[in-house]
């Protein structure tokens, strides 16, 4: 599959799919607190869809067995959900989740505190949000992916935090990925041509160290390699002619 322009009428489904998964991981955040489980954001991740009617995009995804992924701290990405690990008071958590609506893909995520976190955990969580909104920013008709890419990798690098060069921001809708490949870092006017009508999930991973990470041996987890915090944003845009539009705000 190349990349794929959506028509007035699918992109409308996703506004509508968009606006219900920024409802529920705007609901997962405001659960957040010290003494509950990776495990217990993923039960109510699951009542939710059956709330709003609509099915999980992650779960049986190559074998992916939750509808959620939670990481806390050192978990880059992909953090598989757990009855045994518990969030403490000073830790973050990333929450990805994606859900399908009539057909049509969304993706999101956030990173929360819990409680009080330090300076340094804060600035880390404002600093991969500013570069999510910087790419979003650059991703308009007549840009390219490596608009988008350098805008994220800017903004983390100058506040002395790294990218993670291993995974991937993507294109959405028809599946939960799409071409093209989106990376946290790149060099301006490189890559495809964007054009009014895609739909991207632009993803900003940063990690408060280096930017290596490590692949566990659930095949899913990643860990950063020197044990150092890391925070995802991601949001579902559509691309216009003069800006971009945010479906999972």
């Amino acid at each position: 599959m190349g990349i794929t322009i959506k028509n007035k009428k699918e992109i409308d489904l996703m506004r509508v799919g968009g606006k219900m998964l920024g409802d529920i991981v705007e609901e997962l955040g405001r659960m957040v607190k010290a003494g509950i489980s990776s495990w217990d954001i993923e039960k109510k991740s699951q009542a939710l869809l059956q709330h709003y009617k609509v099915k999980p995009a992650f779960l049986n995804y190559l074998g992916y067995p939750c509808v959620s992924c939670v990481g806390l701290n050192d978990t880059a990405v992909h953090g598989i959900p757990s009855k045994d690990e518990i969030l403490n008071e000073g830790d973050i958590v990333s929450i990805d989740m994606g859900l399908i609506y009539q057909g049509m893909y969304l993706d999101h995520a956030v990173t929360v505190p819990v409680g009080k976190i330090s300076s340094e955990s804060a600035k880390l969580i404002n600093v991969t949000r500013d570069a999510m909104k910087a790419g979003i920013n650059q991703a308009k008709e007549g840009n390219t992916v490596g608009d988008i890419s350098h805008a994220i990798q800017t903004t983390a690098e100058l506040a002395g935090f790294s990218v993670i060069r291993q995974m991937v921001g993507h294109g959405v809708g028809y599946q939960v990925h799409e071409p093209p490949q989106i990376p946290c870092f790149g060099e301006k006017g490189t890559g495809e041509m964007l054009e009014e009508g895609m739909t991207l999930a632009i993803e900003a991973m940063v990690n408060a160290g280096g930017a290596e990470i490590l692949i566990l041996e659930d095949g899913w987890t990643t860990k950063t390699q020197d044990g150092k915090n890391s925070a995802i944003f991601e949001h579902t845009i559509v691309v216009g002619e003069k800006k971009s539009e945010i479906l999972t705000e």
